[in-house]
């Protein structure tokens, strides 16, 4: 048996033989209070697609509950005050919003130069253990013993890969019109 604070829905409202259609009650109340309603909530919001928003959420929130409504003296002003509950909430939002916009800062950051796309495109050529030796020993600032380790290899062959790989980069990165040639 539900308590005074339950606020679960009951199922929509079925055809009652005896006393005629609960369906067409609600579909009359629909097409008489919709119009009214949807002007009282322009007037409060100045806004006719929220308004109209508004009194839908609270009719569709109205018909699951349409049995006991339908006995309420006036069930409209029940409609009238959830919609403007609706409002409400979405204002708060709106201004939670607005109050988070003006914290949150834009910063755009530029592209990658071209020396790092450059430099990309080189480190990409390199044999995987050439290159993950640089990228562990430059980028992630490990040692070459914690590199020897976590490669599970000594650490001669890290040095050797992190001179292959840099030779390597070297030779990829150099600009051609800047060497000097022995003429």
């Amino acid at each position: 048996m539900p308590g005074p604070g339950d606020t679960r829905e009951e199922p929509p409202p079925t055809v009652a033989e005896d006393t005629g259609s609960v369906v067409d009650s609600f579909e009359e109340f629909y097409a008489a209070t919709f119009q009214p309603l949807l002007l009282q909530l322009y007037a409060y919001t100045a806004d006719i697609d929220h308004a109209h928003d508004a009194v839908q959420e609270a009719f569709s929130r109205a018909w699951p509950r349409w049995n006991k409504l339908v006995h309420y003296d006036h069930p409209a002003a029940w409609i009238r005050t959830v919609a403007m509950n609706v409002t409400r909430s979405r204002w708060r939002r709106l201004r939670a919003a607005r109050a988070h916009a003006r914290f949150r800062h834009d910063d755009t950051t530029e592209g990658p130069s071209p020396d790092r796309v450059a430099l990309a495109h080189a480190l990409a050529t390199l044999p995987e253990k050439q290159r993950r030796a640089i990228v562990l020993f430059h980028i992630a600032d490990l040692s070459i013993t914690e590199i020897a380790t976590q490669e599970a290899t000594t650490t001669g062959t890290v040095k050797s890969w992190l001179h292959r790989g840099r030779a390597a980069l070297a030779t990829a990165l150099s600009d051609p019109g800047t060497e000097e040639t022995n003429a």
